[in-house]
This record gives C-alpha cells, sequence and structure tokens, in this order.
C-alpha cells in the first residue's frame, strides 16, 4: 500500500465527529484505517480504530488511489455523493459534473481538460489537491462502487452488473473486484441477496444529504410538466428520457426514511445507466449540501425565513439542455402554463411516439431531436415567428457542437457562450446555467418576479441593485433565486426604511414562466 496524502481535514474534528457516528458527516469525508486497509463512512457500525491509525479523506477515489478496500458494513457507495472539496474548486466541480456524464469512457483527460478549457496538467494537479485522487481513479470508483450498489440493490446477473456499470469485459468485471475485495463479485451478492421484484426495469436508491423538500421540488416539476413528456402525480415524477437513439422512462419518488430517492429505470440498454442516474442526481440536485446552503443563506434577514421554513430546498436541475432552452425561450413573455402548453404542442407534432414501448400512463413521446425542429416545422404550431426562428437557430446550434451545453471554464464563459446564441438574453443565459449547468452561483437578476419580491416601499431594484444585493449570497445565488420564487417572507428591517411584506402571488408565480 501506497503512502498516503492527508487532505486538508482537521484530524481530530473528523475523529471526534466518526465516534459520534454524525450522519451530518456522511459524505464529506472517510476514514482509511491502516490496520486493515479498509475505509469507512464516518456512520460505520464497526469499532472504532485509534486515532493513530485513521487517516481521513475527502472522496472515495482518494481512499481507493492509495490501496485502501470499501467497507463491507458501512458500503461506501451509500453514501451521499457530497465532499469536503465541493465549493472549493469550480473547475474540479465542472469536471465531476462530465465524468459523471461519461467524459472518461470514451475520451481521455486531456479531452477532458480541453472540454474545461485548462491544461492537462493544471486539472490533474486540481484534483489532486481538492480530491486527492486522478480523474481516471475518480471515474473507475464510481465503476466499481455503482456496481457494488447493483450487486446489492438489484436482480441482474454479473454479466449485466459489469454492462450496466460500464465495465468494459466480465472479465475485466470481475479482476477488479478480486483485487479491491479479495473475493469475487458473486461472493457479495451471497450476503445480502436483493429483494426479487416483479416491477419492470432497473430499481436504485440514490443517498442524498438530508433534509429534501421533495414537495416543493414536485410543484416546481408540476407546473412546467410537458404533456406527453412528463407526469407529475402526488407522490412521484416520471418522463420519457432517449439517449444514444433509444428511448425508455424513469420514475422518481422518495423514501424519507432512507434519505434516499428510489429511482426507476426502464430503458433497453443497460451501458448507458451510468449516464442515466448522473442526469437523475443533477435534475433532482442529489449533491446539494442543504446544511452548508442554508447556513450561508440564513445570515441575510429577507432570506433567513425563507430558509427555515424550506431547508431542503433544491435547485431542480435539467436532463436535456436543448429541451430547457427551448422551454425557456417558449416562456419568454408568457406565463407558465401558456409556455406548457405550447411545449406540449412541440413535442406532440415533433418527438417520436413511444407509447407502444414505454408503459406508464401520460408518457407517450420522447423531446424532438434537433435535427427535426426547423423554423418551418415550429412556427406552424402558432408562435411568433421571430421565436420560431430562436428556437430553430437553438436547434442548429446543439446539432452542430454536441458540447453545446457542457459545463465550462467558468460561469462567466457559460453566460458568454449561451449570450452568443440568436435570441439569448442575460435572462434566459442565466435560467439555462442554473438549470442546465447546475451553476449554483448563477443569478437572474433581470427577474422581473425577483424585482417585484425585493420591492421596497414599492419601488423595484434594478437589475444592477438586485446584482449588488445579492453579491453576498455567493455562491448560492441560485438557491436564493428558489427560495424568493416559492416562498414568502415577513416584514424585515433594513435601514434606513422597512420593507413592506414580500409576498408571492400568483400573479408573481405567473411570471417566471420557464
Amino acid at each position: 500500500m501506497t503512502n498516503i496524502q492527508p487532505m486538508k481535514l482537521d484530524h481530530e474534528s473528523c475523529y471526534q465527529a466518526m465516534l459520534a457516528r454524525d450522519a451530518r458527516y456522511d459524505g464529506l469525508f472517510f476514514i482509511c484505517v491502516k490496520t486493515t486497509g479498509i475505509y469507512c463512512r464516518p456512520i460505520c457500525p464497526a469499532r472504532h480504530p485509534r486515532p493513530e491509525n485513521c487517516v481521513f479523506v475527502a472522496s472515495a477515489a482518494a481512499a481507493q488511489e492509495t490501496g485502501f478496500r470499501p467497507c463491507l458494513r458501512c458500503r461506501p457507495e451509500s453514501s451521499p455523493d457530497l465532499g469536503a472539496w465541493r465549493g472549493a474548486s469550480a473547475t474540479v466541480s465542472r469536471a465531476m459534473a462530465l465524468i459523471e456524464d461519461g467524459a472518461l469512457d470514451a475520451g481521455d483527460v486531456a479531452d477532458l481538460a480541453d472540454r474545461l478549457g485548462v491544461g492537462e496538467r493544471q486539472l490533474r494537479r486540481l484534483f489532486r489537491l481538492h480530491i486527492g485522487a486522478s480523474p481516471v481513479t475518480v471515474a473507475q470508483t464510481r465503476r466499481v462502487l455503482l456496481a457494488k450498489q447493483l450487486i446489492h440493490q438489484t436482480s441482474l446477473s454479473m454479466t449485466e452488473v459489469a454492462l450496466a456499470s460500464g465495465f468494459g469485459s466480465v472479465r475485466r468485471f470481475n479482476e477488479t473486484f478480486q483485487q479491491l475485495y479479495d473475493r469475487p463479485p458473486v461472493e457479495l451478492r451471497r450476503h445480502s441477496a436483493p429483494a426479487k421484484s416483479s416491477a419492470p426495469g432497473i430499481t436504485l436508491l440514490l443517498p442524498y444529504r438530508p433534509p429534501y423538500d421533495w414537495p416543493g421540488m414536485l410543484e416546481f416539476l408540476r407546473m412546467r410538466a410537458i404533456p406527453g413528456l412528463e407526469v407529475v402525480s402526488e407522490r412521484s415524477y416520471a418522463r420519457v428520457i432517449e439517449l444514444d437513439g433509444a428511448a425508455g422512462a424513469i420514475e422518481v419518488t422518495d423514501v424519507p426514511q432512507r434519505s434516499a430517492l428510489r429511482a426507476t429505470v426502464r430503458f433497453p440498454r443497460l451501458e448507458v445507466l451510468p449516464r442515466i442516474i448522473a442526469r437523475i442526481r443533477r435534475c433532482f440536485d442529489l449533491g446539494a449540501d442543504p446544511v452548508a446552503i442554508s447556513s450561508a443563506l440564513a445570515r441575510d434577514p429577507v432570506l433567513a425565513p425563507l430558509v427555515a421554513a424550506r431547508p431542503g430546498l433544491r435547485v431542480p436541475g435539467a436532463w436535456d439542455g436543448l429541451e430547457i432552452a427551448i422551454r425557456a425561450i417558449l416562456g419568454q413573455q408568457i406565463t407558465v402554463g401558456a409556455a406548457t402548453k405550447l411545449a406540449g404542442k412541440l413535442v406532440s407534432a415533433l418527438g417520436a411516439d413511444v407509447s407502444d414501448r414505454i408503459g406508464l400512463a401520460g408518457l407517450t413521446h420522447t423531446f424532438p431531436h434537433a435535427g427535426r425542429i426547423s423554423f418551418e416545422a415550429v412556427v406552424v404550431l402558432g408562435m411568433p415567428r421571430a421565436r420560431a426562428a430562436t428556437i430553430a437557430a437553438i436547434a442548429a446550434a446543439a446539432l452542430a457542437d454536441s458540447h453545446l451545453f457542457d459545463a465550462r471554464q467558468d460561469l462567466d464563459d457559460a453566460i458568454a457562450r449561451f449570450r452568443g446564441l440568436p435570441g439569448i438574453g442575460e435572462w434566459t443565459a442565466q435560467y439555462m446555467a442554473m438549470r442546465v449547468l447546475r451553476e449554483s452561483d448563477a443569478f437572474l437578476a433581470a427577474d422581473v418576479a425577483l424585482q417585484r419580491i425585493l420591492a421596497t416601499d414599492g419601488k423595484r431594484p434594478t437589475a444592477h441593485e438586485l446584482l449588488a444585493r445579492a453579491d453576498h449570497w455567493r455562491p448560492w445565488r441560485a438557491y436564493a433565486v428558489l427560495h424568493l420564487w416559492t416562498g414568502e417572507a415577513p416584514k424585515v428591517e433594513q435601514p434606513p426604511r422597512t420593507n413592506p411584506t414580500l409576498q408571492r402571488s400568483k400573479a408573481d408565480a405567473c411570471a417566471i414562466s420557464a
């Protein structure tokens, strides 16, 4: 076993959290035990090691790169996907998102660095500094932990597990598990055989750090659900998905007693499962640390009561960048309901009919592929010609650049890139950055609803004034936007004047048309 380099984590604080088995730290660090060669979560039920035998690291990848193997009792693959490095490096955060989406399955680290606008050497240095492992090790660790989760939670055969977790071959899959766990993968299943399920598809638990405002997430998605593409019930969200020319569906519900979402995936191709899971995590913001976010935003007297009322609020993400871009364009200057109807017409007219393949009520069509969206096809649906031209131009840009909606070097770069597209202004660019790129600091300063909510004595702040007002919300301005959009605030003293009650009306809600 090679020498492990401790991360910038306070040893005593981590050890005390481990002794307390404090769930608040689950996912924020891992414990590498020198005497056993095993790494664990802070909540592991095993007997505690002596402090001198512990090394604390910020990621599972850091532990595995130095030769430690995952604990079979606390199962690191079941830990919330957080990390002490989050927020320390925007480049690393964006790189991790691309790795989750399969950037290193077909490409190498040099390609990944190029997509992020940094040098390969710099990217490796940042990963070593903030995660303690190389980008390749991060990708390999995710593959192994997903395979282990599939072994424990599904009844897939070992061949299917190997395929679904991204291993190139069954032989490589078996060799990796034999080396890492000192036993074949089938031996892991014998100790924890999954319950048989009659439901079609693959069902997995995707952990998050509580609290989670699931009703709030569903309400946001319900208001914007596109007929035929999405169905939102009282407890669940379902939608049609498409990847690499194949279509399927996902259905997601909350399991609060397990601090996880239960995702059922119905898709004909197992090899894309890692990408589907990554997108589900992105859609439902499962990587957020609500405790850290709430703590930061609660310092603001306007946001404090909103955060207290909804401490688990998340920023809804996006399944597909083109879909959100078109949805945002459709919503310009009209209500949520009107925009949703237009989107439904677009899906019905140009999306592929998959009603005979999905098997879920209300799910009938895929979102149209960029190649099917043209000015002529869109304008006949009853929208202004200028808007139809913008939608066609966005589709053409997405067709020409498969990485159009990828994370890049920084937020400013993303906004500039989006604003370079026809018909895309600052508001739409920030909205796309918030939902598509998962930029936690995206901010819609020109949003009419925000300006109305934060009005003082009937005077609305300008976009410039709102930017200044929101400066101390960084790097969580996107979460502040969601809190203001969805909440109510009491009167707040702001010298030298007193704000009136900041209350969202139905008219305000309709103003948020994307």
